[in-house]
């Protein structure tokens, strides 16, 4: 059974800890095009409030120049926490159980946890082998306070603020000229605008 754990910010359904000499190693999936201030919120609160060795940032894709793993590179500098894993790149079209079940392999002694949002959480479900991936990881929500996805399968919930951000917006904020201050970290704007990125 589960057990609430109560912050100032955030409101975490733990399930027993696991002992031992295993590492824990978070896994943060998606396009990042570009990164902004709630992945960033969303990694640092399931890191910190879980306890977890490491967030591994994994994006789905990249173009020629290498555009969003360099933006993932400044975002990510001076967390202790945080890295870039790149066995999903390029391979979006690949079942996310195929590249769960390599690391896994790559790794034995390692027990990942797959952060996914409440649309995520729920799109994951009707997956036909979607009780398979909940036994390869440990799946974590991340969702507004109070809120749940209805699911069968096993989640850890954590409660993050609310931030109504979305890569597509700052994408078209940034067609119109318009800069996103304080939705994404400085260092990433400074290249965005260095590099005349999505249209700045």
């Amino acid at each position: 059974m589960g057990i609430e754990l109560l912050t100032p910010y955030t409101k975490v359904e733990l399930e027993p800890q696991k002992t031992g000499e295993r590492r824990q190693i978070g896994l943060f999936v998606g396009k990042f095009a570009p990164i902004h201030l709630a992945h960033l919120v969303i990694a640092d609160q399931v890191w910190r409030e879980l306890n977890l060795e490491r967030i591994l940032f994994m994006p789905e894709y990249d173009d020629e120049n290498g555009t969003i793993i360099s933006l993932l590179v400044r975002a990510l500098q001076g967390h202790p926490g945080f890295g870039i894993d790149m066995a999903r790149l390029n391979r979006a079209r690949q079942p996310l159980i195929d590249t769960l079940k390599t690391l896994i392999a790559n790794n034995p002694e390692t027990d990942f946890y797959l952060i996914a949002g409440s649309d995520e959480i729920g799109r994951l479900s009707q997956l036909e082998n979607a009780s398979e991936l909940a036994q390869l990881v440990q799946l974590v929500g991340v969702q507004r306070p109070k809120f749940r996805t209805g699911t069968s399968l096993p989640i850890l919930w954590v409660d993050v603020p609310q931030m109504d951000i979305s890569s597509k917006n700052l994408r078209d904020m940034m067609r119109h000229g318009i800069e996103p201050k304080f939705l994404i970290p400085d260092a990433v704007l400074d290249v965005i605008k260095e590099r005349g990125l999505y249209g700045l």
